[in-house]
C-alpha cells in the first residue's frame, strides 16, 4: 500500500492516482551524468608514469587526475541513484476532498492541499512530453506563490488535471446542496423564573341561611 492510501480521511477516496515517468531520474540527472562522462575522460587523459624526472612528473600528475576522476564519478553515480529512488517513491494523487504528494524515501517531501484551496492548475508538456507521455503540473493556490506546488515529469499530467478540476466542481456542488437545505429553527427554551406567577383563586365560604318554620295552623 503506497502513501496515498495511508494519508486518507474518514469518508475520503482517491479519484484519481499516478506516479512520475521513466524520463523523471534522467532530466533530473543530465548533470549527474555529465559528471560521470567528465571523470572517464580524466581517467582517459590521465598521463602514464615513466623513467626519468619527467616520468615521474607524469605519474604523479597521472595519479592525481585519476583520484580526481573517481571522485567525480562518485558523486556523480550517488547522484544519479538519488534521483532513481525519488523517481520509484513518488506518489501523486486526487481525492475527493485534497490534492496529494509523497516523494522522497531519506528525506521526505510531502504536499497536501485541500480542493477549494486550489485556484489554477497550469500544464507544461515539453517538446518530448508530447511524444512519451508526461509533463509538468503548477499548483496554485490562495496563498499564492508560496503556497504552490510543482510536479515534474509525471505520467498522464493532463489527465491529472481533468481529474482535480472535476474533483473542484463536484465538491462545490456539494457545498450548494448542503448550502440550499433550510435550516431548522432550535426549540426555544423558556425560562421558568422569567414567566409571571400563576394566579390563585380561593373560593369564598358559602353561609347556610336558616329559615324560621311556619307555626302550625
Amino acid at each position: 500500500m503506497n502513501e496515498l492510501r495511508q494519508a486518507l480521511l474518514t469518508g475520503e477516496e482517491i479519484i484519481f492516482e499516478t506516479r512520475k515517468h521513466w524520463m523523471a531520474p534522467i532530466r533530473a540527472s543530465i548533470i549527474a551524468i555529465l559528471l560521470i562522462i567528465g571523470g572517464l575522460i580524466l581517467w582517459s587523459l590521465a598521463p602514464p608514469g615513466g623513467e626519468g624526472l619527467f616520468g615521474s612528473i607524469g605519474g604523479m600528475l597521472g595519479t592525481l587526475m585519476w583520484w580526481i576522476g573517481l571522485a567525480i564519478i562518485v558523486i556523480g553515480a550517488a547522484w544519479l541513484v538519488w534521483n532513481i529512488v525519488a523517481w520509484l517513491s513518488a506518489n501523486f494523487g486526487v481525492s475527493n476532498q485534497r490534492v496529494l504528494c509523497y516523494e522522497g524515501l531519506l528525506r521526505k517531501h510531502s504536499s497536501e492541499t485541500l480542493l477549494n484551496s486550489v485556484t489554477d492548475v497550469k500544464l507544461t508538456v515539453p517538446a518530448l512530453g508530447g511524444m512519451f507521455g508526461y509533463g509538468d503540473l503548477t499548483i496554485l493556490t490562495a496563498s499564492g506563490a508560496e503556497g504552490s506546488d510543482r510536479f515534474t515529469t509525471i505520467r498522464r499530467a493532463a489527465e491529472f488535471r481533468t481529474a482535480l478540476q472535476s474533483a473542484q466542481t463536484g465538491s462545490k456542488t456539494a457545498d450548494m446542496s448542503v448550502a440550499a437545505i433550510p435550516a431548522v429553527p432550535a426549540p426555544s427554551v423558556v425560562d421558568p423564573s422569567s414567566q409571571p406567577a400563576p394566579m390563585t383563586m380561593t373560593a369564598s365560604p358559602i353561609h347556610h341561611m336558616s329559615v324560621p318554620s311556619r307555626p302550625p295552623m
